[in-house]
């Protein structure tokens, strides 16, 4: 977190996208780290405000839904 503290200004945004708690275990055959809403939030700290979040559905090139 101290690369984002030391790079948004005061007042800036931070958009960031991650696999959901229920989202696939791997991607592309590697481990990947899954969050909910408040858990990645809470990386960042108090000093960042949770102002919207939302879901989206990938669709792989293999046909599937992730």
């Amino acid at each position: 977190m101290r690369a984002v503290l030391g790079t948004v200004k005061p007042g800036g945004h931070v958009i960031v996208a991650t696999f959901a708690e229920d989202g696939p275990e791997k991607c592309s055959g590697l481990p990947v780290m899954r969050y909910s809403a408040d858990a990645l939030h809470a990386q960042f700290g108090a000093l960042f405000t949770l102002l919207q979040q939302e879901r989206e559905e990938h669709h792989t090139p293999f046909g599937t839904v992730q």
